[in-house]
């Protein structure tokens, strides 16, 4: 059976499933109860978005509100997973992960490559990304970018209700440390969701749209915002394919390089910043394994090299939009376009 929720709701869900499943699944971080003198109500809040309200009632002492410090509580997290549990810590904002880089990038990844594959650290440090949502620029980043460069992670961003049910379970279960991605601006859009549990495997991309003319690879808020792109194309007698990630570390490279050999032209869409990210990544493996079937240069339409601002009307431009897209595929298909890859 299935039926609409919100993404906020599948991931409270997927949490929920996998505790009853798992005793060892215990969850963690700031205010997931609901904050001083709220243990054990019925309605604690649940974390600053609500994303935990309701499982404290259910699981009881597996849920543990921690002190304000990320590197105390995510190197807990850390070892207990070392040690032999499972726990999901929500970091809030993922933009906080900067006190915490040592426990993440330089021991959890690290462990099963340092102990000769003996070593499991079976560790979801989950938490909110992304712009849009007026929370200025200390809170609104896509640091997708800084987990996919360390060896050892597995980093996941859902675009939907669906996946994030189904990829936060896979994390769950997996026996390596997952940063598993939350758009804020996608808590509260809702589609069809199984009411039973399903795992989603990492590295399995999801072609949302079907297309000859053009790729366009995204994630997150910004796949939707692709999509917005292709239905306005679509009017113009242009067809792009439009490929969901959903899993960043792992790629599913495969399906990308498909695509384009069959298109001819991809457009990436990456709401991080220009420099170094998963667009110019995806740019320059398709540029070496795909090269010959490209029909024009590869676009990338990012956010620009600068702080998240927190005025509205800058905000809004900040974030690739529909149009912006769409006018990264014109060029593609242009006269220009194609030459740019002769040349």
């Amino acid at each position: 059976m299935s039926r609409k929720i919100s993404m906020k709701q599948a991931i409270n869900e997927a949490l929920d499933l996998e505790m009853r499943r798992d005793p060892t699944v215990i969850v963690m971080g700031e205010d997931i109860v609901g904050g001083t003198g709220a243990h054990g109500e019925e309605d604690a809040w649940g974390g600053v978005l609500g994303v935990t309200k309701g499982l404290y009632a259910k699981h009881g002492n597996r849920l543990m509100d921690t002190p304000l410090s990320e590197s105390a509580y995510i190197g807990a997290a850390i070892g207990a997973a070392a040690c032999g549990l499972r726990p999901v810590a929500e970091l809030m904002f993922l933009d906080f992960m900067g006190v915490c880089f040592d426990q993440i990038f330089n021991q959890a990844a690290k462990f099963r490559y340092m102990f000769g594959g003996k070593a499991e650290t079976p560790v979801v440090i989950r938490g909110m990304v992304g712009a849009g949502f007026r929370a200025a620029a200390q809170h609104s980043q896509m640091l997708t970018p800084l987990f996919t460069h360390i060896p050892g992670l597995k980093v996941v961003c859902p675009s939907n209700a669906y996946d994030a049910k189904g990829l936060l379970i896979q994390s769950i279960r997996d026996n390596d440390p997952v940063i598993f991605c939350e758009h804020k601006n996608l808590y509260g859009m809702e589609c069809e969701v199984p009411a039973e549990s399903y795992a989603i495997p990492f590295g399995e991309a999801n072609v949302l749209r079907d297309g000859d003319d053009v790729t366009i690879v995204s994630y997150g808020l910004t796949v939707h915002r692709a999509m917005e792109a292709a239905t306005a194309l679509a009017k113009d007698g242009t067809e792009a394919e439009v490929i969901d990630l959903r899993t960043l570390s792992p790629i599913d490279w495969d399906t990308i390089v498909e695509s384009v050999e069959r298109t001819g032209r991809l457009v990436v869409v990456d709401e991080a910043h220009p420099r170094c990210n998963l667009a110019t990544d995806i740019a320059a493996f398709v540029g070496q394994n795909a090269f010959g079937a490209l029909k024009a240069g590869i676009q990338m339409v990012t956010a620009p090299h600068t702080p998240v601002p927190f005025a509205p009307s800058l905000e809004d431009l900040y974030v690739p939009s529909a149009d912006s897209i769409a006018s990264a595929v014109r060029r593609t298909l242009s006269p220009k376009g194609a030459r740019s890859i002769a040349a």
